[in-house]
């Protein structure tokens, strides 16, 4: 029951923070992501507070255990392959058309309506066909 009482804290929190900061604002994001001369550069703010809080949770984290039980994961290999690189375009691509990423959809169905259904909608079916175009490639490319 704790860790779901600290898991809902926990997100209403992450919710809260990404509509305070504007990442649940396409415009917002749009605005950051043009580098032309309407650029905004306040999400760079955003990105630090994250970004600088996560790196010292890393460096903390080792030999320690989450409160509620359960283990810290291991920092991933560090190494760029084609998945990767695909994924993270992919990723910008979209990011950069619509102004929002998985977090920020979540947060802000509550008042996107029907477009920020649709896009949630579009986001999980691109999520569940991910894996079946990566083995598509992966036979393409074991066939080259």
């Amino acid at each position: 029951m704790i860790r779901f009482v600290i898991a809902a804290l926990s997100g209403g929190l992450f919710g809260a923070g990404l509509f305070l900061s504007g990442m649940t604002n396409p415009g917002k994001v749009q605005g950051f992501l043009d580098l032309s001369a309407a650029w905004d550069p306040t999400l760079i703010f955003v990105m630090g507070g994250a970004l600088v809080p996560m790196a010292l949770a890393w460096r903390l984290t080792p030999n320690r255990a989450p409160l509620v039980g359960g283990t810290f994961p291991a920092p991933s290999a560090a190494h760029l392959d084609r998945k990767l690189i695909t994924g993270s375009v992919l990723f910008g691509v979209g990011w950069g058309l619509v102004g929002l990423c998985p977090g920020p959809a979540i947060a802000s169905l509550s008042y996107q309506g029907a477009s920020g259904a649709i896009f949630l909608l579009a986001m999980i079916c691109g999520m569940q066909l991910s894996p079946m175009v990566a083995i598509q490639l992966d036979r393409a490319t074991a066939k080259a």
